[in-house]
């Protein structure tokens, strides 16, 4: 199994701004100074809790700081942008990173986003999937490309001049284009089906209950099917929130406790999904009323905390309950203390991993 990183920053809103841009840069070098394979950040536009506003922008602070982690969008949000300009942002952060890119994409899933960007009442997993077809269009035919779909029109026919390369658009360094990952944040998800018919990878959300979480693995193998594939773990990924501590009650108290970041992060995480009537996200029985759903419960339920061996029992379990996957998305929260965020990200890398993998083996 191998460790990656996933953030979707969530800081309490009256932070500086300055100052979560900075801490979230610094756990992804972090993670790079540990040895964590890979680093996915996300992003939304109109929330001042969740403050990357574009991935694509933040990976790029990253470019030169970083040699060996790979780094990837989690996700960009297809629907809230025209395809030819996220293919040329694509082709330019791919061939920074020489190749050390990963393009995660999914249709969005915050609503104020749809409707700053005029889809609240469109159908955005339409939209998703005429976006990701003509992208890759752009990158693997030539111009003037003459792309017609049901929300966007894509030509330089009227305009092109190819001797002097006017109308014609960059390539990804990565060829044909970089490795496609989509993100899964529902039970039995019809995406992780259609991603893994076409090959991508599939990031599980690290706010699914284990149960639900175990449905993606199904769903990857009856795409794998589709096309005569196997489903490899490899293309798997799932995020999960994990605080390691040298102490259980240091981490009970700052994994579950009302003043920690955990709590912070599934208060804010579950009011907005229940408020979008996703309740079901959070409970073992989809016929329970939304009112039985609690952060309290919420964090006792998704969040492994304790000591080196306690975690490691924990994730052994997960593991058992939904089947083998490849890298374990280690998830970012607000640093409430930095000292205790960075010894879990240490402890997480040195200790608990090696030992979940020997008795893997």
């Amino acid at each position: 199994m191998e460790l990656g990183f996933f953030t979707m920053p969530l800081h309490p809103p009256g932070r500086d701004y300055r100052e979560t841009l900075a801490e979230d840069r610094e756990a992804i070098l972090l993670a790079e100074k540990l040895g964590f394979s890979e680093a996915f950040v996300g992003e939304h536009v109109t929330d001042r809790a969740e403050t990357v506003t574009s991935s694509l922008m933040f990976l790029a602070s990253l470019v030169h700081d970083t040699s060996t982690i790979k780094l990837g969008s989690g996700t960009v949000n297809l629907p809230n942008c025209h395809p030819a300009h996220v293919a040329a942002q694509v082709a330019m952060i791919d061939t920074l990173l020489e190749g050390r890119f990963l393009f995660g994409i999914s249709p969005g899933g915050l609503p104020s986003d749809w409707e700053a960007f005029g889809t609240l009442d469109k159908d955005r997993r339409a939209m998703f999937a005429e976006a990701i077809e003509m992208i890759i269009a752009l990158w693997t035919t030539p111009a003037p490309y003459n792309l017609e779909g049901q929300f966007w029109t894509i030509s330089t026919a009227r305009t092109l001049w190819e001797e002097i390369g006017q109308g014609v658009m960059l390539t990804p360094f990565q060829k044909p284009y970089p490795p496609i990952v989509v993100t899964a944040v529902e039970p039995y998800s019809k995406s992780v089906t259609a991603a893994a018919a076409r090959g991508w990878s599939t990031i599980s959300a690290n706010f699914l209950l284990p149960k639900w979480v175990a449905t993606h693995g199904l769903h990857r193998v009856e795409g794998c099917e589709r096309t005569g594939r196997t489903a490899a773990s490899a293309d798997w990924r799932v995020a999960k929130s994990v605080f390691v501590a040298d102490d259980d009650a240091v981490a009970r108290d700052y994994g579950t406790g009302p003043n920690g970041p955990y709590h912070f992060y599934y208060s804010q995480l579950s009011r907005k999904l229940i408020r979008a009537g996703r309740a079901n996200l959070f409970k073992e029985d989809p016929d329970a009323p939304d009112e039985s759903v609690t952060v309290e419960g919420i964090v006792d339920a998704v969040v492994i905390h304790g000591t080196v061996n306690h975690v490691v029992d924990q994730l052994l379990a997960f593991r058992e309950e939904t089947g083998d996957f490849g890298t374990l998305m280690y998830a970012g929260h607000d640093w409430v203390d930095p000292a205790l965020a960075r010894r879990s990200m240490a402890l997480m890398a040195h200790e608990v991993l090696p030992r979940v993998n020997a008795a893997i083996r």
